[in-house]
Order: C-alpha cells, then sequence, then structure tokens
C-alpha cells in the first residue's frame, strides 16, 4: 500500500493598508511548521507597484532566512534585538500588533525553496481588490 508523505510548507499571510499619511502598510504573518513557531513583520512603501516588489523581496528573503530568523528570534530570545536588525537590513521591522486585518491573501511554500512567479500573480490580484475594497467603502461615507 502507498504512504503518502506530507510535507511542510511555510504559511504567509499577507495584507495591505494604506496609512493615513498615505503609504502603504504591508504586513506578513509567516508561520514555519519546522519549528512550530509565527513570525509577524511589516514594512511601508510610497506606492503599490513598489509595495508589491517589496513583498516579492521580503517572501523571498524570510524563505531563504528562516533557520537564521527562528535561531535568533525564538531560541536565543533574548538577543532579539539581532534579529530586528537583521529584518531591518532587509527593509522590515517586527509588527508586534496581535490582531491581523481580516483581508487577507495567503500562499503556502515548500520551506527553503525559492518563490515562485505563478504564486504572485494571485497575491497580487488579492492585494489589489483589497485596497480597492478598502476605497470603494471609504468613497461611500
Amino acid at each position: 500500500m502507498p504512504t503518502r508523505t506530507t510535507t511542510s510548507r511555510n504559511e504567509y499571510r499577507c495584507s495591505i493598508e494604506r496609512n493615513q499619511s498615505g503609504k502603504y502598510c504591508v504586513r506578513l504573518r509567516v508561520f514555519y511548521p519546522r519549528h512550530a513557531w509565527t513570525l509577524n513583520v511589516y514594512f511601508l512603501a510610497a506606492s503599490f507597484d513598489r509595495a508589491m516588489k517589496r513583498l516579492e523581496e521580503a517572501l523571498d528573503f524570510l524563505q531563504r532566512q528562516e533557520e537564521k530568523l527562528w535561531f535568533w528570534g525564538v531560541d536565543r530570545a533574548e538577543d532579539m534585538g539581532f534579529s530586528a536588525e537583521f529584518l531591518r537590513e532587509a527593509g522590515m521591522k517586527l509588527d508586534r500588533r496581535n490582531e491581523f486585518p481580516k483581508r487577507a491573501t495567503s500562499v503556502s511554500l515548500a520551506p527553503e525553496r525559492e518563490v515562485p512567479a505563478s504564486v504572485l500573480g494571485p497575491m497580487r490580484r488579492g492585494l489589489a481588490e483589497s485596497v480597492d475594497l478598502v476605497r470603494a467603502a471609504a468613497a461611500g461615507d
């Protein structure tokens, strides 16, 4: 009887909102099943296109640096300052907010693998729709 192996996949939830100064705030909540931990990060961008470019870079970084982020962020929690500095070099900051927006897109990726372009298109569309929904709701007020 054939056995089915289950591979763990990193789960990325992503949301985008415009802040009061008009910048796009992109938030990521990453669940790394290998070590069963969650990392929350965010970054700001001046335009939607720039936010999507930086999102691609952020996903790539978070995929490649999983072990290093876990080691400095969880295993050696007293060195959280190093982890924050490591993220800052990649243009991200630790997100200490507990609540995550309900309107979010998700993608799951095999650990330490390159982010395929095929997942970025649907993610970009989902985020664009969420920004448009917020704009439409604001215009209706």
